[in-house]
């Protein structure tokens, strides 16, 4: 495998805010839109680094023609575990930024990313934005609006004219992208664990492994924003059974973690602390693992 990836590092900037890491396979179309509203909503200067997956629907020619972008690219789609590792020997800054490729970045999703981190006194965070989505899923950590649900029909300019108008409070529970971390926290937990490829449940994994690292402080920031189209590339993926993969890894389900051990959803009101687990969903974690054996 690495001796088809091909690392290309163009940007020479001295002034860089964060390293942007984002997966794109063949999904050219989004790819530009997320890139693009980067350039034109971003507060600051950051390092665009992408991870080129086949792209031959164009991806690789165009990603190859824009010289503020760095990247890594492979023939074959080798999934975000892989990927992400790949991309981290290109990183130039100290925090490093998860991005999909259907995303659409608003004004301030930086700053506020920037402003939290200047409150804080240590480097055991992680970081999410708010995604807003059209549709309706259950996820308590999205606002639900729909200005469109592809490049068809998204209403770019209503977004941005009514975004200061959709609100959200800080949420516990940061696992999902886009989430920045510090680079030498991703260097200390390893970054992604290969065993979760394609990639399935490998960003509660990531979470697990900071927060065996002593990391209490998983945040979502209300006013860091960004639309979210939805599983533009996962639909295509062949699935790996990352639940199970959890589980047995961890002794306990990913539910059971992201619910009493991040609280993902609530409402953000301090730092997390080890939680106290019933007898009986200890017991029920354990008989899960083992049916599972």
């Amino acid at each position: 495998m690495l001796n088809q990836l091909k690392k290309v590092n163009r940007e020479h900037s001295t002034s860089l805010k964060y390293s942007l890491l984002i997966p794109s396979w063949n999904n050219l179309e989004y790819l530009q839109l997320c890139i693009n509203s980067i350039r034109k909503n971003s507060s600051f200067t950051h390092q665009l680094i992408v991870l080129i997956n086949e792209g031959n629907d164009g991806t690789l020619n165009w990603v190859e023609s824009q010289s503020d972008i760095d990247y890594v690219y492979s023939p074959k789609n080798i999934g975000i575990c892989y990927g992400l590792n790949a991309c981290r020997s290109l990183v130039k800054t100290d925090f490093m930024v998860y991005i999909n490729d259907d995303m659409y970045l608003l004004p301030g999703w930086d700053s506020a990313f920037d402003n939290e981190i200047k409150q804080l006194n240590h480097r055991l965070f992680m970081l999410s934005a708010t995604m807003i989505e059209p549709v309706e899923t259950g996820n308590p950590c999205v606002l639900v609006q729909n200005y469109g649900r592809d490049m068809v029909t998204f209403r770019e300019a209503d977004l941005l004219n009514n975004v200061v108008q959709l609100n959200k409070d800080d949420w516990f529970g940061s696992t999902w992208p886009p989430n920045i971390l510090p680079t030498e926290l991703w260097d200390l937990v390893g970054g992604m664990s290969i065993e979760f490829s394609p990639g399935f449940y490998s960003d509660p994994d990531l979470s697990m492994k900071l927060w065996k690292a002593g990391v209490r402080h998983f945040k979502g920031l209300g006013n860091s924003k960004v639309y979210h189209f939805g599983s533009k590339s996962t639909k295509r993926v062949r699935i790996n059974k990352g639940s199970d993969q959890f589980l047995m890894k961890w002794g306990l389900s990913s539910n059971t973690f992201v619910v009493k051990f991040l609280k993902r959803g609530e409402k953000y009101s301090g730092i997390l602390n080890e939680p106290k687990l019933s007898k009986l969903l200890k017991w029920k974690n354990k008989l899960k693992r083992m049916l599972k054996a």
